[in-house]
């Protein structure tokens, strides 16, 4: 009786250390823009990660702003079950030039809001658009997210990330712009 009392323990020490770890993992979860990299210059699938970390309450919309600063001209959004999707376009300072003309005005806000139970507790959905084409100037694009629960509380995923520092709370969904490839993107 005894060695299985161990056996027992040792189950129960090693679920509980697991349940500790995938507790911590989840509380690590970010709203991440995939892939992390792409080319200047070309076309992208963006997605935007979105973990609901909490037990309970659902995600029910997500804003991401794209910077008005460096614009990518053409924005468009794929349809989600079970959300609706509204961008936002603003006038350009400074016209962009593209293959198709002067762009004077370009998408910096995109919101999902969810017309059912929006992402429960332990889900995670992507938020996909295509971009392009990417700025050519910056090394990398930053999107401020909001990310809000049927609770109410509003995660503000908008801190930026600076290199040699520690990682902070909340970053902001962070795309780093490679070198140009020859020819056109996506």
């Amino acid at each position: 009786m005894r060695a299985s009392n161990r056996i027992v323990a040792i189950f129960v020490a090693v679920g509980l250390g697991a349940a500790v770890w995938a507790s911590a993992g989840a509380a690590s979860a970010h709203v991440e823009v995939v892939p992390s990299s792409a080319p200047k210059g070309g076309s992208e699938i963006l997605s935007f990660s979105v973990p609901n970390e909490k037990d309970d309450a659902n995600t029910v919309m997500l804003e991401v702003t794209l910077p008005p600063k460096t614009p990518v001209p053409f924005v468009s959004v794929k349809p989600m079950t079970g959300w609706t999707i509204a961008t936002e376009k603003t006038k350009l300072a400074k016209s962009v030039s593209t293959d198709d003309g002067d762009v004077t005005e370009a998408v910096t806000k995109i919101t999902w809001t969810a017309t059912a139970g929006g992402l429960l507790p332990g889900q995670f959905d992507l938020f996909t658009v295509s971009a392009g084409p990417l700025p050519t100037k910056p090394s990398k694009l930053v999107f401020k997210a909001l990310q809000t629960y049927s609770d109410g509380d509003v995660v503000r995923w908008i801190e930026p990330v600076v290199k040699g520092t520690p990682e902070p709370e909340f970053p902001a969904p962070t795309l780093t712009l490679t070198k140009a490839t020859s020819g056109h993107g996506h």
